[in-house]
């Protein structure tokens, strides 16, 4: 039984109006691999994941990454690995004239989801 190991990101890599979808690269017990395309003005929301790690390579573009509930953010480059540890708030809202493209890796595949509501007085919104 042959098993892939080696995927082309660039095949998973879905830009659509609506919301960014979520496109499964490879799933195991261990991992889940998903690619990644955000628009200009599009935002992956605010949540954590309570039982894992999300962590993503970012390959192109920019965006403003959620690091708490208060809404703070940081911003996030291509280049750069970004870490959300277990039950971390993460999330990120494309503020450039491209699109953010970048790689998830979620461990364990279990992980869960769960949306976090930010504090609507505290959210900078331009």
């Amino acid at each position: 039984m042959s098993v892939t190991r080696i995927f082309n990101s660039s095949d998973f890599f879905q830009p659509t109006d609506g919301e960014p979808i979520r496109s499964v690269v490879t799933e195991s017990r261990d991992a889940t691999i998903v690619a990644w395309y955000i628009k200009p003005n599009q935002e992956i929301p605010a949540h954590i994941h309570p039982h894992g790690q999300d962590t993503w390579t970012i390959l192109s573009g920019t965006g403003d990454y959620y690091l708490d509930k208060s809404g703070k953010t940081q911003p996030i480059v291509a280049g750069d690995v970004v870490i959300a540890s277990i039950g971390r708030v993460h999330g990120v809202v494309n503020t450039g004239e491209e699109p953010l493209i970048f790689i998830s890796v979620v461990a364990p595949a279990e992980a869960g989801y769960q949306l976090v509501s930010l504090d609507p007085g505290l959210v900078p919104r331009s």
